[in-house]
């Protein structure tokens, strides 16, 4: 009777095998949850939460002009995200690719700062294919460090954020400044084919977000049908069994990271040459961290991304609706796009593990 006395204690055990079922209802119940808790906090700051969420979640819908700016939203998150996810399921977390994004968007910028009389179509693709290696080589700091020192790549890619930012403000409050430009930080406007071209005719959508979905297709066929993202894998969820089959994870970092800065990289180069034109201070309004949200939404699944890729542009647009329309400040858009992001690790806990009360005295037992 005595050893049955005393409290019991709830226990995390993980499930044997996770029904698809439930990994799929994991992002929906996520959205409910923050919703559920960002409720609560437009009540706490005096605002009508009805008026909040139609302008965020429903207005981005409602009509063509707000969704295709969505679309124009999406494609940033989607190549940042499918870039990140892959050394995320490799278990290489790069959270430095804003850093990266802006690396990519400086290299693009150069080809019109330096001759901005060029002209020909071979300019945008130029720019793109430019700013793709700039975010790679900004990426490989990362990857020298983590591989050669053994560093932390988690702040290292951070720190390495930091710097590309001041690089930026230097160029724009220096050398490449538009001396026309009533003295703003920025840089001169593109000429016309320096711009990517419009996809949809009427909207401001470009190519480069076919660009995002052929990316994201390449992404599932090395993730899922290649030997490469099959060992990546496996060196994430077993790292010694990795090792005794043979395979470098020196390798795997470098691979992880480098993928990773080539689209955030060629997600900057699009952003100057599509619906910016020009560079500015303000090229990346978060993407880079945005887009690690959109990867854990996503269920870091090629297909999973595109979902919530969707999703995160919109939240962009009913955001700044919402800052308009209802009153909200920019701080409180954040906080919803951060508790989405908590609330799907709560949510995918329990799709990984059960809830379990056992005895204090056998709590320790697996």
């Amino acid at each position: 009777m005595s050893a049955l006395s005393g409290p019991f204690l709830p226990l995390l055990v993980r499930r044997e095998h996770a029904s698809l079922p439930v990994k799929l209802i994991a992002p929906p119940v996520a959205l409910a949850l923050a919703t559920l808790l960002n409720l609560g906090l437009y009540l706490l700051m005096g605002r009508d939460p009805v008026a909040i969420f139609h302008a965020m979640l429903l207005e981005p819908f409602l009509s063509w002009a707000s969704f295709s700016e969505v679309l124009l939203k999406t494609g940033p998150l989607l190549l940042v995200a499918q870039g990140l996810a892959i050394g995320f399921r490799a278990k290489v977390f790069n959270i430095g690719a804003e850093g990266q994004f802006i690396l990519g968007a400086i290299f693009a910028s150069a080809i019109p700062v330096w001759f901005p009389q060029a002209t020909g179509q071979w300019i945008w693709p130029s720019m793109l294919v430019i700013g793709a290696l700039g975010g790679a080589l900004w990426a490989s700091l990362t990857a020298f460090w983590r591989v050669k020192l053994n560093a932390n790549e988690i702040l290292v890619s951070l720190m390495l954020a930091l710097v590309a930012a001041q690089l930026l403000n230097y160029l724009l409050l220096g050398p490449w400044k538009d001396p026309n430009g009533f003295n703003f930080p920025q840089s001169v406007m593109f000429q016309y084919d320096a711009m990517v071209p419009i996809l949809i005719p009427g909207t401001r959508v470009n190519v480069s977000l076919l660009v995002a979905c052929a990316f994201s297709l390449g992404a599932w066929v090395f993730m899922q049908r290649s030997f490469a993202g099959y060992k990546l894998q496996v060196g994430g969820l077993a790292p010694r069994a990795a090792g005794y089959a043979g395979f470098n994870e020196g390798r795997a970092i470098w691979l992880s990271l480098l993928v990773g800065g080539f689209a955030a990289g060629l997600a900057g180069a699009a952003e100057v040459a599509g619906p910016l034109g020009q560079l500015q201070r303000s090229i990346s309004t978060g993407y880079g961290y945005a887009a690690i949200i959109v990867a854990y939404l996503g269920g870091l699944h090629p297909v999973g991304i595109v979902f919530s890729a969707l999703l995160m542009a919109a939240l962009y647009i009913g955001g700044d609706n919402a800052m308009v329309s209802a009153n909200l400040p920019v701080a409180a858009v954040r906080v919803f796009q951060g508790s989405l992001l908590l609330a799907y690790l709560v949510a995918i806990a329990f799709v990984r593990y059960r809830l379990e009360w056992r005895h204090a005295a056998h709590a320790s037992t697996p």
